[in-house]
């Protein structure tokens, strides 16, 4: 295998010590970059998805534009339940639309189970033209999200602050809401494995609706099935989960085979060792709000955040997704106020 020329990223996963904490950012694949944005007007969401050559060039935009030290796939986690046969369309403004929702035991029932190697080979082929494209400079994250995340869209059918509906599945339907988590963990497990057979060099899983949950339900309808994820996939690439607003299980995710953590800004850089035992890398924290405040601000703070996590067992970057309305200039001194700690 060729070394990668900045594989900051690689050894902070390792628990190396590295002269500088690496720094990327969730979401960095467009939304906030002029480029991206042009890129959005001629070509509809999926289409981006699934034209290799339009995902190489909107992974690699970051990379060249603001200097982050890992590139991380253009995609969605939402191609999972396409590839399952439920029918997902991207709505300009509002986001992820399901017109036929789970909410049976037949619907989950009538689920086939797939082979994803097939269904989503347009992923596996921009993480091939994109690992080229990179020309081993900087790490490829390839990622997607966890069962309970993905199952919240599939069973609520639009994005919600509460997912109300997926939750009174589970429990007014816990056989077929763990049937359903069950075939959307096979899928997921057989494509990040995939993905890292076609260039990933990390592999992320988000957790972006966990904290939904009180911790006894974390364990029942989220976390046992992360764990089952991780267990199949960290022999394949270093793993990072990421669950925000699951602080609680931050102790209990770290005796996972996981190589790192992601926090989110609720949760102190000294609590987040604390929990887990500082024997693990961190990644996080930073409000991705906070990129709208004044730059010299934005550099305080950064800075700061290096401080209370330390440079080891470190990996800089934010909270959740950047947002798509931050300058581009503060998302740069973002990275180069990390880049340039000391």
């Amino acid at each position: 295998m060729t070394k990668i020329k900045n594989d900051l990223l690689l050894r902070a996963l390792k628990g190396e010590n590295v002269e500088r904490p690496p720094v990327w950012m969730m979401r960095q694949a467009g939304r906030f970059l002029p480029d991206f944005r042009k890129l959005r007007e001629k070509h509809s969401f999926f289409e981006r998805c699934e034209t290799p050559e339009l995902a190489t060039e909107i992974t690699i935009m970051p990379v060249n534009q603001v200097g982050v030290d890992a590139a991380i796939i253009f995609s969605d986690i939402l191609v999972i339940p396409q590839a399952l046969g439920v029918e997902v369309q991207m709505i300009p403004g509002t986001g992820p639309f399901i017109p036929n929702p789970i909410r049976t035991m037949e619907q989950v029932q009538a689920i086939p189970d797939i082979d994803v190697k097939d269904r989503l080979s347009y992923v596996y082929e921009a993480l091939k033209m994109t690992k080229s494209a990179l020309n081993n400079e900087v790490p490829l994250i390839g990622f997607a999200g966890s069962p309970w995340t993905v199952f919240c869209y599939m069973v609520e059918g639009k994005g919600s602050k509460t997912f109300d509906q997926a939750k009174a599945f589970c429990y007014t339907q816990p056989e077929a809401a763990h049937l359903l988590l069950e075939k959307i963990t096979n899928a997921t497990i057989a494509y990040l494995k995939e993905k890292a057979a076609s260039g990933a060099d990390v592999l992320q899983v988000f957790d972006s609706w966990g904290g939904l949950l009180s911790p006894m339900d974390y364990e029942t309808f989220s976390l046992q099935y992360i764990r089952r994820i991780v267990d199949e996939i960290h022999s394949h690439a270093p793993v990072i989960v990421f669950a925000k607003g699951c602080w609680f299980a931050l102790e209990e995710m770290s005796t996972m085979p996981v190589s790192a953590l992601g926090v989110d800004w609720t949760i102190t850089p000294q609590l987040a060792r604390e929990f887990t035992h500082n024997k693990i890398t961190l990644q996080g924290n930073f409000d991705p709000a906070r990129l709208l405040s004044p730059i010299p601000e934005i550099e305080r703070l950064a800075k700061q955040m290096v401080d209370d996590f330390g440079t080891s067992k470190y990996i800089a970057n934010l909270g959740h997704g950047i947002l798509p309305n931050v300058p581009v200039d503060h998302a740069q001194a973002f990275i180069n106020a990390i880049k340039n700690y000391s």
